[in-house]
């Protein structure tokens, strides 16, 4: 082998260095385009939810805020009602419709310069991770400093607006992003974006380590990815026929770019069987369908399930079937993915893991709490709608064992329906054998 001239290490150099320019302008397009999608689709959400009406100029910063809580992040709440008056607010609420354009673009992003080949070194995967983490941390701390803002509340004409206005209150709430806590949790979150497209793309390439997991694991993310897509994508059919026949267009459309996925998931999971248990009090209530506030707006905690949701309109029993079709479909779609060599039982147990993950994944970012109240000389809510209380939250380990009962079922019946399907080759098989292979 020939010694390299200086000239050749000069043009190599140069290739190196030209290579991670437009590795940076590839990363800058990326993280751009999934922040503009994001806020877009925040801003089109609260501007159909009213937002874009409220006082000193805030929309712009109440955008920004859906979008740092939507990857994560922390917007705390606080009052200042002066020395006769408390305040209290809380806010927990992920807009996963927000959180989903998000992964899907910065996805896309991530594994656009990857595509054409078929194995990746660790160090230049992280590479290509770091140079993103670190413009999306930029854009973090921007929104971040953006998002916050403080509103006066109008007391209204009863008696707790007499005598505020008899002593002077002029309460006021805002909000504003705990930095630290926004940029920790945002770069986690865009690390589990990097790790679910690794694992849901048939492309993308994999260090040579890992090359061998892949067979179990790729074709049970594809097969989640599918199930969560799907039932969003029902759930926007469901809410255009309600809003086209009942009405409530605004609203409607602020549901599906803000929190569909929120509703879309928490039907995928109560159709399993799981129960979820929460209040709504005050003027605070779940979007749509209207059927869940129903049975939340009670005294005490009320359980959200199959048999209390029937107990209003039989037609829910109607979630078993979707849930155990779509199942399914899923199930055969993952077998199809997988080498012709592996087992029915295999097939169960992966389908019973991917689907017991997606599970807990819901369950952590479908809880809601948001409370607010306010009271003067120790009088509260007098004037009415001045204090209120949202929470629901899952019993997360009943929802995991029956993701774990379906996923078995499903799978191993997945499995027999795909027996007679031609397989296009295993997965991990190079181009040279069987051809390149598509998503």
């Amino acid at each position: 082998m020939s010694a390299q001239t200086p000239s050749d290490q000069a043009v190599g150099r140069h290739g190196e260095r030209t290579a991670a320019r437009h590795g940076w302008l590839q990363a800058v397009v990326a993280v751009l385009a999934g922040l503009i999608a994001m806020g877009v689709v925040a801003a089109l959400g609260l501007w159909a939810a009213g937002a874009a009406d409220l006082p000193d100029n805030a929309f712009p910063r109440v955008v920004a805020a859906t979008v740092v809580t939507a990857v994560g992040g922390t917007v705390e709440l606080a009052g200042d009602a002066g020395a006769i008056a408390g305040t209290k607010a809380g806010l927990t609420v992920i807009p996963l419709s927000v959180t989903l354009t998000g992964v899907l673009v910065l996805a896309a992003g991530f594994l656009r310069p990857l595509r054409h080949r078929a194995v990746a070194g660790a160090p230049e995967l992280a590479g290509w991770a770091a140079r993103m983490a670190v413009l999306w941390v930029l854009g973090l701390v921007g929104l971040a400093l953006l998002a916050r803002q403080n509103f006066t509340v109008d007391l209204g004409n009863g008696t707790i607006g007499d005598i505020g206005n008899l002593f002077g209150a002029t309460p006021k709430v805002g909000f504003k992003t705990d930095v630290a806590r926004t940029l920790g949790f945002g770069v986690l979150w865009l690390a589990g974006v990097f790790v679910v497209a690794l694992l849901v793309s048939r492309r993308a390439p994999l260090p040579a380590r890992l090359v061998r997991f892949q067979e179990s694991v790729r074709p049970a993310a594809y097969a989640m990815v599918v199930l969560l897509l799907v039932y969003v994508a029902l759930g926007v059919v469901v809410a255009l026929v309600a809003a086209a026949t009942r009405g409530h267009v605004p609203a409607t459309f602020a549901v599906i770019l803000l929190g569909l996925p929120n509703v879309a998931w928490l039907t995928l999971t109560i159709g399993l069987g799981a129960t979820w248990n929460g209040r709504v009090g005050g003027p605070f209530g779940l979007p749509m369908p209207h059927v869940l506030d129903e049975v939340l707006r009670t005294r005490d905690v009320s359980a959200l399930n199959l048999r209390s949701l029937a107990d209003h309109d039989g037609r829910w029993w109607w979630l078993v079937v979707v849930d155990a079709v779509l199942l399914l479909a899923v199930a055969f779609v993952m077998a199809a993915r997988s080498p012709a060599r592996m087992r029915a039982w295999q097939h169960a147990v992966h389908m019973a893991v991917a689907l017991a993950l997606t599970v807990l994944m819901i369950c952590l970012l479908g809880r809601i709490s948001a409370h607010y109240g306010l009271s003067i000389l120790g009088i509260g809510d007098l004037g009415g709608g001045l204090k209120g209380e949202l929470f629901l939250k899952p019993e997360v380990w009943t929802a995991l064992g029956l993701a774990v009962l379906w996923g078995l079922v499903t799978g191993f019946l997945g499995s027999l329906l795909a027996k007679g399907v031609h397989r296009r080759g295993e997965v991990g098989d190079s181009p040279d054998r069987h051809g390149a292979t598509s998503d």
